[in-house]
């Protein structure tokens, strides 16, 4: 299984970072839940950015390009095996950061990867 930090939790079920949470946890994915609203989302509470946690195998992004640079150096330190940009996430000066430490970015969605078993 891939533990994975979902950036832009939300509390709210029509989020689609929401939705992630509740199929990561149905599939049997720990994950870690990051953003600034405050909440539990599929029994996990949410965190703000601060703790960098060396086990993540996978870090997906529900936050747009405009708020993600305040997240760069995190995501650098976390150092994961790859980054999901989910629709609407996608940040060409983040994906080459990331490319530049030789972690794999993927331009998908995070919820047909898990219903399709391609996570």
């Amino acid at each position: 299984m891939k533990k994975t930090l979902i950036i832009g939790a939300s509390p709210n079920p029509t989020r689609y970072a929401y939705k992630a949470a509740h199929m990561l946890k149905a599939k049997g994915h720990d994950f870690i839940n990051i953003g600034i609203k405050k909440g539990t989302v599929a029994g996990v509470e949410i965190e703000e950015p601060g703790a960098v946690y060396a086990d993540i195998d996978t870090i997906t992004l529900y936050i747009g390009p405009a708020l993600q640079s305040v997240y760069y150096d995190y995501i650098l330190k976390t150092n994961p095996k790859r980054v999901i940009f989910n629709p609407g996430t996608e940040n060409d000066e983040l994906e080459l950061l990331i490319k530049a430490q030789r972690i794999e970015v993927l331009e998908a969605c995070t919820l047909v990867l898990l219903s399709t078993g391609q996570y």
